[in-house]
């Protein structure tokens, strides 16, 4: 599979995740993000034995976009401190059903049914936050900006179904959702810290060319 390097380093490697590749191994047994890039590594370099590479976030199997992964030790502590202490940007792009007022604030508790594999609101959960702002409108399908407070499993598919504004595509939380739509929620855009050089680093992608995206370009 022919992944976009978007940034590499001794410490960092920084990609683009693509659509319907899970992040790391599931039960599916299809091949993840996190072996791909080990095997590259392996080859590149010339590497014997195992190779580290260190998963520091994730993005859901149907959501394609920026990640980093750390190829240190260090550099993942590094990185995953920075996200505890919300010093890592994560914007995204997301195409919901409905008009969308023009920006908000969304605050809700989820919680994970793990037998189920879904997140719900429930006051048991935990504390989710995200922000989101209106881009465009055409038709009855509104493209947004969100930026994450916290990241939770599923958390800006749910807050939006919550708000009444469910993703297209979204095949779990969009009961209009039609089999074979794509889900249209995209990692646009990443920010970091660089975990040794402590220089910011900010990585940003154009707008998928796949529908609906396509639609607002």
């Amino acid at each position: 599979m022919n992944i976009n390097i978007l940034y590499e380093d001794n410490h960092v490697l920084v990609v683009e995740k693509p659509i319907n590749v899970p992040t790391q191994e599931d039960n599916s047994k299809d091949k993840d993000l996190l072996t791909i890039l080990k095997e590259y590594i392996k080859e590149k370099y010339n590497k014997p034995g195992n190779v580290y590479l260190g998963l520091v976030h994730r993005l859901d199997r149907p959501v394609g976009g920026v990640m980093v992964f750390a190829k240190t030790s260090k550099a993942a502590s590094r990185l995953s401190d920075q996200i505890r202490l919300n010093k890592f940007n994560k914007v995204y792009n997301a195409v919901c059903l409905g008009n969308v007022n023009n920006e908000g604030r969304l605050e809700d508790k989820l919680l994970k049914d793990t037998k189920r594999n879904i997140v719900k609101v429930d006051p048991k959960g935990k504390q989710s936050i995200l922000n989101y702002k209106k881009l465009k409108q055409k038709d009855n399908l509104t493209l947004v900006e969100i930026k994450l407070e916290t990241g939770r499993p599923h958390q800006i598919r749910v807050q939006m179904s919550h708000n009444n504004n469910p993703l297209y595509g979204d095949q779990k939380y969009n009961k209009n959702s039609k089999v074979g739509q794509q889900l249209a929620l995209f990692a646009k855009k990443l920010e970091f810290y660089h975990p040794t050089t402590k220089e910011l680093m900010s990585f940003e992608l154009e707008l998928p060319n796949r529908e609906p995206f396509i639609k607002f370009k």
